[in-house]
C-alpha cells in the first residue's frame, strides 16, 4: 500500500476547478494523498479557501496576500484577513512575499504588505507561506530580520514554508538555518530541469515538502495541462529518484514534515 502524501499547496477555488472540484478531490483520494492546503493569494481567494476548508474534511486553508495583489491590503483588508486567520482549519498565512518578475505591485507596496503580513503572522503563531520570485536576497534579508524576533517563539524551526523553491543551494542552507521549509513542485521533474534537481539532491529530506501550486506547473508529463493535487505524487517520486530513497521514505517524511509545520491535528 502507498504512504500518504499531503499537497502542501493548492489553490482549488480558483476557477480552473468549478466544473470539477468534486472529481478532483476524488482523484487525490485515490491517489493517495490524505490533506490539501489551498493557499490565499488575495482577501476574496481566502475567503473561498476558507470556505473550501469547511465544507470538506480534508481540506485546510492558508490566507493572504500574494505580492501581486499588495497593493489591495490597506488597513481594513488587513483586518479582515487577521479575522479570516482565527477561523477553524486556517494553518498558515499566506501565500505572502515578493515578485521582482512581473512587478504587478509597485516593490515598495510590495515590500510593506510583506512586512505587515509577517507581524501579524507573528502575533497569530501562524507559520508562512513565501512566494519569492526573482527577489532572492530581499525574501531572505526580510525573513532574517523576521526569525530573529521569533527564537524563543512557539514558531521557532517552524517559521514556514519557501514554496515551488526557485533560489540557489546557499539560499536553501541559509532558509533552512532561520527554520524554514522548502517546498518542491512541478518544475523538479522538467527534462529541462537543471539547478533544481541538484539543489533537491542536496538538502536533508527532512526540511523538504511537496505540492502542486495546482492549476499551475503540472509535473511531467502533463506538462502544459491543468495541474491538480493528484499529481504530486509525481513530485514525490522524482524526488526520491534524486534523493536515492524510496517514494515511499519521501512521502513518510514530508508528510511528517508537513505535520510539524502546519500542525493539522490542532487546527
Amino acid at each position: 500500500m502507498r504512504r500518504p502524501l499531503i499537497d502542501t499547496h493548492a489553490h482549488l477555488d480558483f476557477g480552473k476547478f468549478d466544473g470539477d472540484r468534486e472529481e478532483v478531490l476524488q482523484r487525490a483520494r485515490d491517489a493517495g494523498v490524505t490533506t490539501i492546503l489551498t493557499v490565499g493569494v488575495d482577501l476574496p481567494s481566502s475567503r473561498r479557501a476558507v470556505e473550501l476548508a469547511a465544507r470538506y474534511e480534508m481540506v485546510y486553508a492558508a490566507v493572504g496576500v500574494h505580492p501581486h495583489d499588495a497593493k489591495t491590503l490597506d488597513g481594513a483588508a488587513l483586518a479582515a484577513l487577521r479575522d479570516l486567520a482565527q477561523r477553524p482549519k486556517v494553518v498558515a498565512v499566506g501565500e505572502i512575499g515578493l515578485d521582482f518578475y512581473r512587478d504587478f505591485s509597485p516593490r515598495a507596496t510590495q515590500r510593506r504588505a510583506f512586512r505587515a503580513q509577517l507581524a501579524w503572522a507573528a502575533r497569530l503563531g501562524k507559520p508562512v507561506i513565501i512566494h519569492d520570485r526573482d527577489a532572492h536576497d530581499e525574501v531572505l534579508g526580510i525573513l532574517s530580520e523576521w526569525a530573529a524576533d521569533l527564537q524563543d517563539s512557539p514558531l521557532a524551526g517552524r517559521l514556514g514554508v519557501l514554496h515551488t523553491f526557485s533560489g540557489d543551494l546557499k539560499m536553501a542552507e541559509q532558509a533552512i538555518e532561520l527554520g524554514f521549509y522548502l517546498s518542491i513542485s512541478g518544475p523538479v521533474t522538467y527534462k529541462n530541469a537543471r539547478r533544481l534537481p541538484d539543489i533537491v539532491a542536496a538538502l536533508p529530506l527532512n526540511r523538504l515538502l511537496v505540492e502542486t501550486d495546482c492549476p499551475f506547473l503540472a509535473p511531467h508529463p502533463h506538462r502544459g495541462k491543468r495541474n491538480e493535487p493528484a499529481y504530486v505524487r509525481l513530485v514525490a517520486e522524482r524526488v526520491a529518484e534524486l534523493q536515492g530513497v524510496t517514494p515511499e521514505e519521501v512521502a513518510e517524511v514530508t508528510t511528517a514534515n508537513a505535520h510539524h509545520l502546519f500542525a493539522f491535528d490542532r487546527a
